[in-house]
């Protein structure tokens, strides 16, 4: 999938932005990070991933996709790619 850019850099900046989009958020929803994660075998890069973080026990990772154009395939790709 390409990177929307734009919105990459607003949630590497500001993660929290994400949590403010959901009904309820993690209350430590401050200390996430923004990250793109490379996966092994075969190579590939999931671009939206806020990570909880590294000092807490267990936390939730959330995956974010953003689209500024209709895709009609859009869940097809993203989970295919």
């Amino acid at each position: 999938m390409r990177r929307d850019s734009i919105f990459y850099q607003l949630f590497q900046q500001f993660p929290v932005l994400l949590f403010e989009l959901l009904d309820t958020q993690p209350e430590n929803a401050a200390n996430y990070r923004f990250d793109s994660v490379g996966v092994k075998e075969p190579k590939f890069e999931i671009d939206g991933v806020f990570l909880p973080p590294e000092t807490d026990e267990a936390g939730v990772v959330y995956f974010c996709e953003v689209q500024f154009q209709k895709d009609e395939r859009l869940y097809e790709r993203l989970f295919g790619e």
